[in-house]
């Protein structure tokens, strides 16, 4: 299957390990994970800066296998979660950098289409994210405001 806005077939990328089961190695009972997680996100990590740390300092491979919850459910319980998606921030960043871009250049054609493919992906994120209940039904992108969603 081909990329979303190009016609690369490419599909390279890491992979998470096949077998689901928990480490025989590892240290951490699930409801130290949970408090660990939940430390973090106090700190203001996001939940891909979470899984990194927890991968990369306490030895964690996998948070969902252990626990039975990913981090986005454990912040969830734990009322951590941020108002605007992790994945829709990102967008709105993004497309918020091409716009102070084409304020500069204003011929640049190119960066003027990644606009449009990015504001793209965010509306249908957003209906997405609308239909699951994880934004409010009134929630519009406004890319005026797009500074507000990002803190």
């Amino acid at each position: 299957m081909a990329r979303m806005h190009s016609r690369a077939k490419g599909v390279s990328g890491s992979k998470k390990p096949q077998k689901k089961e928990v480490p025989t190695w590892t240290r951490y009972k699930p409801k130290e994970v949970e408090i660990l997680v939940g430390k973090m996100a106090k700190e203001g990590k996001t939940a891909s800066m979470i899984g990194i740390t927890m991968r990369d300092t306490y030895g964690i491979p996998d948070v969902k296998s252990l626990t039975g919850k990913s981090i986005s459910k454990i912040l969830a319980e734990k009322k951590l979660l941020p108002e605007v998606p992790e994945d829709l921030r990102d967008l709105i960043r993004k497309a918020a950098m091409i716009r102070k871009h084409l304020e500069d250049n204003k011929q640049d054609k190119p960066a003027l289409r990644g606009l449009q493919l990015t504001e793209a992906k965010i509306n249908r994120l957003v209906k997405y994210y609308k239909k699951t209940d994880r934004l409010a039904v009134d929630w519009k992108y406004d890319p005026r405001k797009a500074s507000t969603y990002l803190e």
